[in-house]
């Protein structure tokens, strides 16, 4: 069964925890990333009220921290998002946990 990774966006706060994780378990350099944070907005919805996502994306550098899933744990993104958004596990099963528009499968 194939494994990937659920982002669940509308909890995502852009403390790039994740992106962070990734660069130290993998050794990338500051301007590398396995999975980037992408800003979407400011948007001003009306005179009062703003609009501001964060998206965690994998990129192609992400190969869901291969030596850490082959040993049972999960990727080292999903272990430190502190807004647990991030989810990892057999595709199939994740798709069946997607009930809104703001979560994303990656696989």
């Amino acid at each position: 069964m194939r494994n990937a990774l659920l982002v669940d966006y509308e909890y995502c706060t852009g403390c790039h925890t994740c992106e962070i994780a990734c660069q130290q378990e993998r050794g990338l350099a500051p301007d590398e990333f396995g999975i980037e944070i992408k800003e979407i907005g400011p948007y001003q919805l009306n005179e009062r009220k703003w609009q501001l996502d964060y998206i965690p994306v994998p990129t192609e550098r992400c190969n869901r921290c291969l030596t850490r899933t082959q040993n049972g744990k999960d990727p080292s993104c999903v272990k430190h998002c502190q807004a647990g958004c991030l989810s990892y596990g057999p595709a199939a099963v994740l798709a069946d946990k997607i009930d809104h528009a703001k979560m994303v499968l990656f696989g």
